[in-house]
């Protein structure tokens, strides 16, 4: 019978943050796969735990998930951990967690600290919806692509970034964005924990002067929908209203269906764009 893949969350700082649960699993399964096994060990040493451990990391994700899964089938019991917050996310974890599904392994999750959604709750920006985006890639094109996208994002978005990355991404964000609501987290749950709520465009003035030190978690306001709002209409009248009825009709609405959308979109009356089309609209505003 197949053993059970556990995601064991770990602290992203404070020792206190480890569940009694997830100690009690790592020192029950057969094997600990972990990102870093020279970090992981002092956190298995403060919990005297002494489980053998085995390497899973971003270089070795496909190949060791195929190991560890002919573990898996064999009968053994594997808790995964990363360095620091819950496996899987912004980490090879989701590699492993897929091949267990596609080979019918069980996998569960022993839930805990995660970076991204402590700095949420910390931001003091919406979190009713919010988006993940984690590290933007370092590919040039794809990141650009990337930050096109955020654009029209109007969710509140996550990111994580590197000290030595940070003011490079302030300034990327800045100029893809435009000036935002943005709260940077860093030392997250440890003795100098750090929540700075503040504008992309001072957050970018800041960093000039001041060197980041540790991980960043940033948090960044969603495009508003007003702004979007105001953005569509000033798109809308750039057009006649000829073509804005034929922009709509070519995606397969009825001259009937497609009058009514132009009219919400100018925040006319339907009688309005009927009118102009039919050139008695002269007294009417309508162009």
């Amino acid at each position: 019978m197949p053993g059970t893949l556990y995601l064991c969350a770990t602290p992203i700082g404070n020792l206190q943050d480890m569940t009694p649960r997830a100690v009690d699993t790592l020192r029950t399964v057969d094997v600990i796969a972990a990102e870093d096994t020279r970090n992981s060990i002092k956190l298995l040493n403060h919990f005297d735990i002494h489980t053998p451990m085995t390497s899973y990391h971003e270089y070795n994700k496909v190949e060791k998930a195929k190991q560890l899964v002919g573990q898996l089938l064999a009968g053994q019991n594997i808790a995964l951990i990363t360095d620091a917050g819950t496996p899987a996310i912004s980490d090879p974890g989701e590699v492993l967690v897929r091949m267990c599904q596609e080979s019918h392994v069980h996998v569960t999750s022993l839930p805990g600290p995660a970076a991204c959604i402590t700095a949420l709750t910390l931001s003091g920006l919406s979190t009713r919806r919010f988006c993940f985006e984690g590290f933007l890639p370092a590919e040039k094109r794809e990141r650009r692509e990337i930050l096109e996208e955020l654009t029209a994002e109007s969710r509140t978005m996550i990111l994580y970034e590197a000290p030595h990355h940070l003011a490079k991404t302030l300034e990327e964000l800045y100029g893809a964005l435009g000036d935002r609501k943005i709260t940077l987290c860093r030392e997250l749950t440890k003795k100098f924990e750090t929540v700075m709520p503040t504008t992309l465009e001072k957050a970018v003035a800041y960093y000039q002067n001041e060197e980041p030190r540790g991980e960043y978690v940033l948090v960044v306001e969603g495009r508003s929908r007003e702004e979007k709002r105001r953005e569509a209409i000033a798109s809308w009248e750039a057009m006649t209203i000829e073509e804005h009825m034929a922009y709509y009709e070519q995606q397969g609405m009825d001259h009937k269906s497609a009058m009514k959308q132009t009219a919400k979109d100018r925040g006319v009356g339907k009688r309005e764009i009927y009118a102009y089309l039919h050139g008695t609209a002269a007294d009417m505003g309508v162009k």
